[in-house]
């Protein structure tokens, strides 16, 4: 079972013939010239999708790593993030442009554009949805999607989106913060479910019950956190700058949790509680 994934898995967005790579690589808060050498880094390592947003300040970085890299475009999948309206539909595009500019250049593309958050409220939310539909319309993104949106907030866009329902949902996600009736609804209609902080930070690494798995299976505790993340079918996003974190944390498909261990780690689940960033709301 252990060859169930690869590193050059990809999935189907619904309703598109976009393909996101499996695993991704995150460059949450990394500084700017540092996220530069970390996703050459994790290029060179394998990893085809990096991740970035406008509130993470590096996108003009990661659009320098991907050129510099030496891949094809087309290659690399990247995402970026908007968190807020800019006042009215048209700033909110402009906006968008913007960072599509930076990562991609003037006549450059993102491959998934997301709502960073559902914190701006339904007309906010609207207002975002809309210059990201006209953006695919465009082509300036293969995609867009939503991010910390609950169950209420994907129902609501039923109203006004033309496209329906979002590629994707990136949402916190680790043994400790599951988010399940979120992550059913979304494998329900095909949304792909993104798991940002996937190995928790850091913060769980002395936790005994993972320490113990990862000397079981002879890995550090973050590869078994990825793998959890991969077997649990999220498409993880982990982030690191230090570079043979990069390379270990894509060294996660020569082993395969057993049920009975999967089934510790579902045990550690403790709702909203366990989140280190948000816990969605669904209703």
């Amino acid at each position: 079972m252990s060859n169930k994934y690869s590193f050059t898995d990809v999935l189907p967005l619904p309703n598109s013939s976009v393909k996101i790579p499996r695993l991704g690589f995150g460059v949450y808060r990394s500084p700017a010239e540092q996220t530069k050498q970390s996703s050459l880094k994790a290029l060179e390592a394998g990893y085809r999708h990096i991740d970035t947003a406008q509130f993470y300040a590096n996108e003009k970085e990661v659009g320098e790593a991907i050129r510099d890299s030496g891949l094809p475009r087309s290659e690399v999948f990247v995402t970026t993030k908007i968190l807020s309206p800019a006042g009215s539909p048209e700033a909110t595009y402009k906006k968008l442009l913007e960072s599509v500019d930076k990562i991609g250049g003037k006549d450059g593309y993102v491959d998934l554009f997301l709502i960073h958050s559902s914190s701006s409220g339904s007309s906010g939310r609207k207002e975002l949805w809309q210059a990201l539909e006209k953006l695919l319309e465009e082509g300036r993104t293969k995609s867009i999607g939503v991010s910390n949106f609950g169950v209420k907030h994907i129902e609501e866009m039923k109203a006004y989106a033309k496209v329906w329902p979002p590629h994707v949902n990136q949402i916190e996600l680790h043994p400790w913060n599951q988010q399940r009736v979120i992550d059913e609804y979304c494998k329900k209609h095909g949304i792909i479910v993104e798991a940002y902080s996937p190995i928790v930070r850091n913060y769980k690494a002395n936790d005994p019950t993972l320490v113990e798995l990862a000397k079981k299976y002879n890995k550090s505790t973050q590869q078994v956190l990825i793998r959890y993340a991969l077997q649990k079918e999220w498409a993880p996003l982990p982030k690191t700058d230090n570079p043979e974190r990069i390379v270990s944390n894509a060294d996660v498909f020569d082993f395969h949790i057993s049920d009975e261990d999967f089934a510790v780690l579902d045990g550690l689940d403790q709702g909203g509680a366990g989140a280190i960033v948000e816990a969605v709301e669904n209703e």
